[in-house]
């Protein structure tokens, strides 16, 4: 293979294939590379894209970034499909299939060692949105108030400081809520991270995130997971609960791909 080496995962051997048609970063189908009994998934990229210099002018463009993210991520998605895979953070590149090999026989220990932990299990993410509608609606709930009637300076304060007591009471009643849903939903998962909630204009998605969670799950209770979620769903009246997965336990890789939450 020409071109420079794009490691998307490193995992154990796997009978099963995947998809044929399969394409990943430059549309360069992924290829097993074995070493010491671990395989690293690779693909080939062009040089003129993935050099240091190249990368850091693509960080300005945010076509190419989503692109390349998105292809990254249908190869990780596949794997987890057939195996438990150790997804590694996006644009981890080498020069050759030598190179890979002594990224793999310099961190053999630590592969194994996450591997063994992250065996047989899946990442779920569990968010908690505060529908901004329902804020909304709770700021106009002051009941007998008419609309077109001129208010005197002490009635505007007065409907202010209700407006502001009805909008915290919301949040408090969601921020109440995702903490008891994560309570649950941590008791019932091997483990749990709390990532920093999402900003709605990075995010795109509708109202407010007051919880941004993943836990890992056994591939063999992700149902009654699924399950579990369901349940406390409508016990959330005003609150949006979003659950995505199964994914590759991204969050539960420590150093190799903490900073890969890619269109999850």
């Amino acid at each position: 293979m020409t071109g420079l080496r794009y490691v998307y995962a490193v995992c154990r051997p796997f009978r099963s294939a995947l998809q044929a048609q399969l394409t990943g970063v430059a549309g360069a189908p992924p290829k097993q590379l074995t070493h010491h009994g671990l395989v690293a998934v690779v693909g080939t990229v062009p040089e003129a894209d993935f050099t240091e210099a190249a990368l850091r002018a693509h960080l300005e463009d945010l076509d190419w970034l989503t692109a390349t993210a998105r292809a990254h991520q249908q190869v990780i998605d596949a794997l987890t499909a057939v195996t438990t895979p150790l997804p590694l953070r996006l644009a981890t590149v080498f020069r050759d299939d030598s190179g890979v090999r002594t990224m793999m026989e310099a961190r053999e220990e630590d592969f194994r060692r996450v591997l063994d932990r992250l065996e047989g299990q899946v990442e779920w993410g569990v968010k908690v949105y505060v529908e901004t509608d329902a804020a909304e609606s709770a700021e106009a709930a002051e009941p007998g108030r008419p609309e077109a009637k001129a208010e005197s300076g002490r009635d505007y304060l007065r409907r202010r400081r209700m407006q502001t007591r009805a909008r915290e009471d919301v949040w408090q009643h969601a921020t109440a809520f995702a903490g008891r849903l994560h309570e649950k939903l941590s008791a019932f998962a091997e483990d749990s991270r709390l990532h920093a909630p999402q900003s709605a204009a990075l995010s795109g998605a509708s109202g407010q995130n007051v919880l941004n969670a993943a836990y890992l799950v056994p591939r063999a209770d992700s149902e009654e997971f699924v399950e579990l979620v369901d349940r406390e769903k409508d016990d959330a009246p005003g609150i949006r609960v979003e659950l995505t997965g199964p994914w590759a336990a991204y969050s539960f890789t420590g150093e190799f791909g903490e900073d890969s939450e890619v269109e999850r």
